[in-house]
């Protein structure tokens, strides 16, 4: 099971980002997927995550508003629009797939997969 994640970069304050989350080796059209990231010295934080179904989608207070998260299950892959972006959003964001069927899976602890990170650096 692979989980490509690609799609950062440096970008200025307020501008945007697409990240995406391509997975191989299984589908995970029926399970739960989400967005974390790690800035430089702290730990690996929650961004965001989305059901199985896509209909269902929760966030992490710091980006409501601004970051929407999606799927694409035909194509096995996931995104996170990043709009409105600040400083404070400079990190390395993972995606990661669960087997777990609980909602909403935001810890570390309960991904099963995680993707490779890509960089978002925003500057002020």
């Amino acid at each position: 099971v692979q989980l490509q994640a690609s799609g950062g970069g440096l970008v200025q304050a307020g501008g945007s980002l697409r990240l995406s989350c391509a997975a191989s080796g299984r589908t995970f059209s029926s399970y739960p997927m989400g967005w974390f990231r790690q800035a430089p010295g702290k730990e690996r934080e929650f961004v965001a995550a989305i059901r199985w179904s896509g209909g269902f989608t929760y966030y992490v207070d710091s980006v409501k508003g601004r970051f929407t998260i999606s799927r694409d299950n035909a194509r096995n892959t996931m995104y996170l629009q990043m709009n409105s972006l600040k400083p404070e959003d400079t990190a390395v964001y993972y995606c990661a797939g669960t087997l777990r069927r609980q909602w909403p899976v935001r810890t570390v602890v309960n991904y099963d997969y995680w993707g490779q990170g890509t960089l978002v650096t925003v500057s002020s």
